[in-house]
């Protein structure tokens, strides 16, 4: 396993075809994932919000496979540092603090205003884009998301999705980079 250490920031859980990617990415343990109970509440709690339609038992059912697919990715014992960090808006500090703990190179989050460079500098950590962050491994290894993301596609059977239509979806849900990289390899994926 590498030691490259990241955390998925709530905001990349959110939506499930990026959460679904960023699990199988981390499965390939080019590089460690890792996240915190707090991470999983709150993006639980903001699917909850905007799909009623959806059961807090089904999300935790979620987060229990997570745990399962990527063991060890529970970070614990960073609450001590959350209040003497400082950052935009104070509800991140709890990533920012999980990173510190377990050694994160980077956060890996949508929501990069939250996390300025001068305050990560501190820390010796970066905020990345997960577009910008699954590129990366795609330059370093391009077959990887290739048969990543067609293992994706190929679980996607409730109904089945073209290969067009799977990159038109990541591009969609802010992947616009992964999304022409799988487009012009649609016969790959």
């Amino acid at each position: 396993m590498s030691n490259f250490t990241v955390i998925y920031d709530a905001c990349v859980l959110y939506p499930a075809p990026l959460r679904d990617l960023l699990i199988r990415l981390a499965r390939t343990r080019r590089f460690r994932a890792r996240w915190t109970a707090d991470i999983h509440n709150e993006w639980i709690e903001a699917v909850l919000k905007n799909r009623p339609d959806l059961k807090r038992e089904q999300l935790e059912r979620t987060v229990d496979l997570m745990e399962k697919a990527v063991p060890g990715s529970q970070v614990t014992g960073y609450e001590s540092l959350i209040d003497g960090l400082e950052l935009p808006d104070p509800d991140d500090r709890h990533v920012l603090a999980a990173a510190i703990r377990c050694g994160a190179a980077a956060v890996i989050t949508t929501n990069l205003k939250d996390f300025p460079k001068e305050q990560l500098d501190k820390y010796e950590t970066l905020a990345i884009h997960p577009d910008d962050f699954i590129m990366d491994l795609a330059d370093l290894e391009p077959q990887l998301l290739e048969i990543i993301a067609k293992q994706q596609r190929a679980n996607l059977t409730n109904p089945p999705i073209g290969a067009q239509e799977f990159a038109d979806n990541l591009e969609h849900i802010g992947l616009p980079q992964v999304a022409a990289f799988l487009g012009g390899r649609i016969d790959l994926i």
